[in-house]
């Protein structure tokens, strides 16, 4: 464990004190966003659902036409490897994360044999639980159609992040988000639940959010 070190980045199969480079200039998934990840949490002495956060980044991977590189195994024992280089108690956040580095001879469609691996580990304390405000927003989540709603692909988030820009200028700190049919999906940065006379509900998972691993 280094004390002093608050991100962790495995890159090429070794481990890199620090938050480490790993796009390029002409990188394919800067230029065009080829990036797929996946969030797990660590705090407390635990990693909820970790298997299941390392398996959804390889389905996420397919669903953007790269190539997983790793197990979802491996990704967890990475994941893990990672997690005891911090202190015991610490909260953190777990990021594995495939990306292409090339396109093919047309430049748009990503190159799956150029596809890269990362995991990045950082210091990230848990919210506080003091609950927070909502509004509506105009914005609505795409559908498969439209976008790679069957993946947590970076491409889907400047959309999420014009619906809190929109949230924060009406003085809210998030937004309600619905799908194309004006049905409710989710919030724009979680999954979203309604709890009236001690039941609890969901949106149906319909094809245009992800369904929630932890939450």
């Amino acid at each position: 464990m280094t004390a002093d070190c608050d991100t962790w980045t495995y890159l090429d199969d070794r481990w890199i004190a620090g938050d480490a480079p790993v796009f390029t200039a002409r990188s394919h998934a800067t230029w065009l966003a080829s990036v797929v990840f996946d969030g797990a949490r660590a705090f407390e002495g635990v990693t909820p659902d970790l298997d299941r956060h390392c398996a959804r980044v390889n389905d996420s991977a397919l669903a953007l036409g790269l190539k997983p590189l790793k197990s979802a195994g491996e990704i967890e024992e990475i994941a893990r490897e990672g997690v005891a280089k911090f202190a015991a108690d610490a909260a953190l956040y777990i990021r594995p994360t495939y990306w292409a580095e090339r396109g093919d001879a047309r430049a748009v469609m990503a190159d799956p044999e150029s596809t890269r691996f990362h995991l990045v580990l950082w210091s990230a304390p848990m919210p506080a639980p003091n609950g927070f405000s909502i509004t509506t927003t105009r914005y609505r989540r795409p559908t498969l159609d439209c976008m790679p709603v069957n993946a947590k692909a970076a491409c889907l988030y400047p959309n999420n992040a014009r619906m809190l820009r929109e949230a924060a200028e009406k003085g809210f700190d998030n937004a309600l988000v619905c799908d194309a049919l004006g049905n409710v999906a989710e919030l724009a940065t979680a999954n979203v639940f309604l709890a009236r006379d001690g039941v609890v509900a969901t949106p149906v998972p319909n094809g245009s959010f992800l369904n929630g691993v932890t939450r």
